[in-house]
């Protein structure tokens, strides 16, 4: 295909030639008319892959679910009009959650805005501070300079770096195409690109790259200084921690001072080899409402990562006072709903980790050993007294979701779905030397397009991926599984628990006043999911007690290779008992051992 022929086509192969000669792998486009043009460059560049999507709401959050597997910045591309607002949940998603998106939305001419005409909105700045930068492209002219052409391939650098900045998210660039869009004719004045012909591993025009931000001595030696005047701490990894060297390194610190470790299960922190030095705990939802009078307070608490999913964790660093409250985040970002953080140190985490392990260990500490028995008590206990009530509790959805973990093969990967799955998964997950990663959409925690996201990662990732869903999530965003059948994405089973309703309404003071209760809050909506499994080629079992749910777990585990649609059949309101009485067996229990 000859793009040279016309001066859109021209100025978008050259844009798009250089998102790929800076790093650009994937790009999520949806059809539309008026981006002929950006389409078209991206069809022309063998370097990107294309993940074609009819919806734009859930192409934006495939394209999130491959940025959070990849780590690296995926593109998006649509039409004029509503289908670019169609992207706007997953740009909020992506902004809270520092996920590296390119948007790139085609538009109307100027003359065109505000005329009445078809297809036609304000879309400059149209996802306002959702975005870490939005750009308006000049439009494509055929009798453009020299400077205008570098500008184009520097636009593509800095946008491109920019979403893959510290401080990660999405970049919004608004083209605005008049017609032709597609190549005819062939200009004199502009000369042919050769389209699949380039050097496609010639460098950049223009590349842009960052370091890190190691810490500073002085900063080691001030935290070493609170650590050894405050022998009892807490280290806290929240969602969102740093993969790759990290984990290892916060458990090596943790045991160099002697604090456990709480760590919440999307901070990839609860699976892999180094929880053997048993300084990793998960059960902490179950008895932290009881170590305040079992245990004395922490004099200081170490942070990493985003706010932590637990409630009970919230109301446990409430109540306490310790002396030093000190958060590591290399991006900068406050992450602190309570307003607790006594410091915010800005440098990588796991450099600081591994720098504060080393000078501890130089200078002679001596950890308090008795400290994290304590904490180590209470967490085995509570496992004991989880699995003791289990055996003889009714089946609900968190028995369920722990036994999905349990199954969950070495190296696979899990996506926890918003309002109850989350929850559960925060209860129920222990930590274990498996290898094991967790995401989630926490950035901004809504339940829109929660099932692209996982075949996003599905995608991104070609490993097992089980996405743990509620009912009205997984309806949300049933849309999305087209992509199932559309990319082959035979790597995945949805878990959906079913309850008819937004169970997790149970939980707030609003569930005493029915009606309005039942009606406009729960919303029980009487579907089931089987035909929705056999519109989009997944295969189904439906299941509503355990032997039906580990025969369907067996079933899964047998035949991977193929997209498994696993329906949970519960009920919100004794789900909801259940889990009540769950934590009030766990909580007597831990209480006896300390009388």
């Amino acid at each position: 295909m000859n793009l040279s022929s016309n001066t859109n086509t021209r100025w978008m192969a050259i844009f798009v030639e250089e998102l790929a000669r800076n790093g650009l792998e994937s790009v999520c486009i949806a059809p539309g008319s008026r981006s002929t043009p950006l389409t078209l460059a991206f069809a022309n560049q063998p370097d990107v892959h294309i993940y074609r999507h009819l919806d734009e709401r859930s192409a934006g959050f495939f394209a999130l679910g491959l940025a959070k597997a990849t780590g690296k910045p995926v593109a998006l591309v649509c039409t004029s009009g509503t289908a670019a607002a169609n992207f706007h949940p997953a740009v909020i998603e992506a902004y809270y959650a520092h996920v590296p998106l390119l948007v790139l939305t085609a538009d109307r001419p100027a003359e065109l805005r505000g005329s009445g005409a078809n297809q036609t909105i304000d879309q400059i700045k149209m996802f306002g501070d959702h975005v870490r930068w939005s750009v308006e492209v000049p439009m494509p002219e055929s009798n453009d300079t020299e400077v205008v052409l570098r500008h184009l391939r520097t636009l593509a650098a800095r946008a491109y770096a920019t979403a893959d900045g510290l401080t990660a998210g999405p970049v919004h660039l608004n083209f605005p195409f008049r017609k032709p869009l597609e190549p005819e004719g062939h200009p004199a004045n502009i000369p042919a690109i050769q389209g699949k012909s380039l050097e496609h591993q010639a460098p950049a025009y223009s590349h842009i790259s960052r370091g890190r931000i190691l810490p500073e001595a002085h900063l080691i030696e001030q935290v070493a200084d609170i650590v050894a005047a405050n022998k009892r701490g807490l280290i806290i990894c929240g969602p969102d921690c740093p993969g790759e060297q990290f984990p290892g390194a916060v458990a090596t610190l943790a045991e160099s001072c002697g604090f456990p470790i709480l760590a919440d299960p999307l901070s990839n922190v609860r699976h892999g080899r180094h929880v053997e030095n048993g300084f990793v705990l998960g059960g902490y939802h179950l008895w932290l409402p009881s170590a305040a009078e079992m245990l004395d307070s922490p004099d200081v608490i170490i942070r990493f990562g985003s706010v932590s999913t637990s409630a009970s964790l919230a109301a446990y660093l409430e109540r306490i006072s310790p002396a030093a409250h000190i958060h590591i985040r290399e991006n900068g970002e406050w992450a602190d709903d309570l307003h607790l953080t006594s410091q915010l140190i800005q440098a990588s985490e796991a450099p600081f980790c591994v720098q504060l392990s080393e000078h501890l260990i130089a200078r002679g500490y001596q950890i308090d050993n008795e400290w994290a028995v304590g904490f180590r008590t209470l967490e085995q206990h509570t496992r004991q007294q989880v699995n003791a009530a289990l055996a003889d509790m009714s089946f609900f959805d968190g028995a369920a979701v722990r036994r999905v973990l349990e199954k969950l093969p070495d190296g696979g990967i899990l996506f926890a779905g918003n309002s109850m799955p989350i929850r559960h998964v925060d209860t129920f997950d222990q930590p274990s030397a498996r290898s094991l990663i967790t995401h989630g959409n926490r950035g901004a925690s809504g339940i829109d397009g929660n099932v692209s996201t996982a075949l996003g990662i599905a995608a991104a990732t070609n490993r097992p991926v089980t996405a743990i869903l509620g009912d009205i999530t997984f309806y949300h965003d049933m849309n999305g599984l087209l992509a199932v059948r559309q990319h082959g994405l035979t790597n995945i089973t949805f878990i959906v628990i079913n309850n008819d309703g937004g169970g997790i309404f149970h939980r707030l003071p609003v569930a005493r006043h029915d009606p309005p209760f039942t009606e406009l809050f729960l919303t029980p909506h009487g579907l089931r999911f089987e035909h929705a499994a056999a519109m989009y080629g997944l295969c189904y079992d439906a299941v509503s007690d355990r032997d039906g749910l580990e025969a369907a777990l067996e079933a899964d585990s047998a035949g991977r290779g193929a997209a498994r649609l696993i329906e949970v059949i519960t009920n919100s309101y004794s789900d909801f008992q259940i889990m009540r009485e769950l934590a009030a067996t766990v909580t007597a229990g831990l209480h006896a051992i300390s009388a």
